[in-house]
């Protein structure tokens, strides 16, 4: 199993942010690079003061040792000279009375130095030479380093830093623009730098052509089929008005009344086509102005003739809208909760939204997710359909400034549309 610090610092990393990740790379590497020069340097200047305190300490037991020949005794204190001194490290006195000449260096102890000690006959002859000013001159070269690479480090996160900036903004640029796509902005594009010396080519730069090419064939491909779905609601349009005539000539019977029946179902449906192609089109213009919404609910409802339980207050609330396409919405909706749901059918008012409910089977959890979608009902207990009805219906709301939201009761279940209005001041 992984080690719990070992999933920690996992977790952390993967929390970061792909800006901070980058920035982190260079400030890295730079610090293993100052950390591997600064151990290099600090042995090789604790190796060249090692050898220059060896090489002196010699030399002044060399020139002891004369002295001492000459004079036949020693001084104390000159460089801390002596003769079977109890303070020579052990290990030294040892080497030299088994007749050897040589030299200790201790840099870590609170009194920094050399020895230096050879046999004199049956006794050890030995110097001390302190190193207080040579370890105090590499402490002040270690601190250099420390700081010298703090610096390093700090320079590279700048960088990094900079350098991940400035791909996190170029990455993000690229994720809304495809944000804009998917919310239905067909014209949206990444900016790119094609001609001159500073044009970009790395793979940021590859992603965001193709995310153009994707956005520019996707766009092709939706406005080839607004075009088709156009053009065959026009076609259908005039034999069907001459349809739907020779229909009316017909002798009265049931098959009439199923041919005309069908006829009109026709003409619904490519009327619908038409609407939807103009919505796409975005070519019409609402007529915005302030309406009172809960009088428009009321005289809806009573034109559409249906039974619904509405609730309305005494005093409206004034919104800003184009009533005949909010009348459009409404019917559409209500006209989608009788056909779809179950009694009772409700309609209620509340400020500035208009909230229609059913008691049915509710609408499909891929209907809420991915909202409504032309020619596609969603499921089959939702009934039968040509799925255009809450297209049309979203699409006018984003036309008149309004937002239409789905969702399925909590508690009793069925589908509940909740339609959002911006307010407005009375006129008048």
């Amino acid at each position: 199993m992984t080690p719990r610090p070992v999933r920690r610092v996992r977790a952390f990393v993967a929390g970061l942010s792909l800006r901070w990740k980058i920035a982190a790379l260079p400030a890295a590497g730079a610090a293993l690079v100052a950390l591997a020069i600064g151990v290099l340097i600090h042995q090789a200047r604790t190796a060249q003061v090692a050898e220059t305190a060896r090489e002196s300490a010699i030399a002044e037991l060399y020139r002891v040792r004369q002295l001492y020949e000459l004079t036949g005794h020693v001084n104390p204190q000159d460089t801390g000279s002596a003769l079977d001194s109890p303070e020579v490290p052990p290990a030294l006195d040892a080497a030299a009375r088994a007749g050897s000449r040589n030299t200790y260096l201790d840099l870590s102890g609170p009194n920094p130095s050399v020895w230096a000690a050879r046999p004199i006959g049956d006794q050890v002859l030995s110097v001390r030479l302190p190193l207080g000013a040579q370890r105090a001159e590499i402490n002040d070269l270690d601190r250099s380093l420390v700081v010298w690479g703090a610096v390093v480090v700090g320079l590279a996160a700048l960088g990094g830093a900079a350098l991940a900036s400035r791909l996190s903004r170029r990455l993000r640029t690229a994720a809304a623009t495809a944000r804009r796509i998917s919310n239905g902005d067909l014209d949206a594009r990444i900016a790119l730098s094609h001609d001159g010396p500073r044009a970009t080519k790395d793979e940021v730069a590859e992603l965001s052509a193709a995310l153009n090419t994707m956005a520019a064939s996707l766009q092709r491909r939706i406005e080839t089929e607004q075009r088709f779905t156009a053009d065959v609601a026009h076609e259908l349009r005039t034999p069907l008005t001459g349809l739907q005539t020779a229909a009316e000539l017909l002798p009265a019977s049931r098959p009439t009344e199923l041919v005309r029946d069908r006829v009109a179902a026709l003409r619904t449906l490519t009327e619908d086509l038409l609407e939807v192609a103009r919505l796409d089109s975005h070519t019409e213009e609402p007529e915005l102005a302030a309406h009172p919404l809960g009088r428009l609910v009321r005289s809806l409802v009573d034109r559409l003739g249906c039974v619904v339980e509405l609730t309305a207050p005494d005093e409206d609330t004034y919104v800003r809208t184009d009533a005949r396409r909010l009348e459009r919405i409404l019917t559409n909706l209500l006209v989608n909760a009788r056909r779809h749901g179950a009694d009772p059918v409700g309609v209620h008012v509340d400020g500035p939204c208009v909230v229609i409910r059913d008691h049915g089977p509710g609408f499909p959890e891929k209907l809420l997710t991915e909202g409504p979608q032309r020619f596609l009902t969603g499921a089959a207990e939702r009934g039968q359909g040509s799925g255009l009805g809450l297209t049309i219906a979203f699409g006018q709301a984003r036309a008149i400034g309004a937002r239409v939201e789905l969702s399925n009761h909590p508690v009793d279940g069925g589908a509940v549309v909740r339609v959002t209005l911006p307010e407005a001041r009375r006129e008048g």
